[in-house]
């Protein structure tokens, strides 16, 4: 098994901060942060739980019952966010407005915002709403990771085979901005690339290399 990267340690680590039911309920615009949206039942709470080993999303058999802006911290300048899942959500319509009146607005007001985690049920994939988010996200500049989620669901055969075939349609329709990968949660699949996108967003090379670059001080 490779070494944990730093990352993964600080994922191990995670704690929850607050939530949040509309933009300025959410915490103070700085660092970096990566959301985590999906339809309802796609296993977005799932999914985010295995990569930081941590029961921080809350999980149901009820779809939908994300109902809130959920911010984990990693440090005191880096986060992850669990965002209010739709689809199958049996809730009233005017809190399914609330909803994407807040969502629309935390999606394109939060400057510290590195990009989007985008989990798709591997046997539903590219539905409405996931191209909607790709649409946002192509339209901002913001990169998207797409998690095929549940692939033990299928064979090795017919999960390669979605993936090729989305991976061929994001790239046809939303260029090289989004990215594709199996993931299964009760399988630990695809965790170590996953953690590898998340750092690269949350810890820009450039930024790095930006301190390593500037002057040293002189007296």
């Amino acid at each position: 098994m490779p070494p944990a990267t730093p990352l993964a340690i600080l994922c191990q680590q995670a704690s929850f901060i607050k939530s949040a039911s509309q933009v300025d309920q959410c915490p103070a615009d700085q660092g970096y942060e990566v959301a985590f949206a999906g339809r309802s039942n796609a296993g977005k709470s799932s999914a985010l739980n295995t990569l930081t080993h941590a029961r921080l999303a809350r999980t149901s058999k009820t779809p939908g019952r994300t109902q809130l802006i959920n911010f984990f911290a990693l440090d005191d300048t880096h986060r992850l966010v669990d965002l209010p899942g739709y689809g199958y959500a049996k809730v009233p319509l005017e809190l399914k407005e609330h909803w994407k009146k807040h969502l629309d607005a935390y999606l394109t007001q939060r400057d510290s915002l590195a990009g989007v985690v985008l989990v798709m049920d591997i046997r539903h994939p590219l539905s409405a709403f996931d191209r909607m988010m790709l649409d946002w996200a192509n339209v901002t500049g913001l990169p998207a990771h797409i998690l095929l989620s549940k692939t033990d669901k299928l064979s090795f055969g017919a999960a390669k085979g979605v993936l090729l075939k989305v991976q061929s349609t994001v790239r046809k329709e939303f260029g090289n901005r989004a990215s594709v990968q199996l993931f299964s949660s009760p399988k630990r699949q695809g965790i170590d690339e996953a953690h590898a996108v998340l750092e690269s967003w949350l810890y820009p090379a450039d930024e790095a290399e930006q301190s390593e670059d500037q002057p040293a001080a002189t007296e």
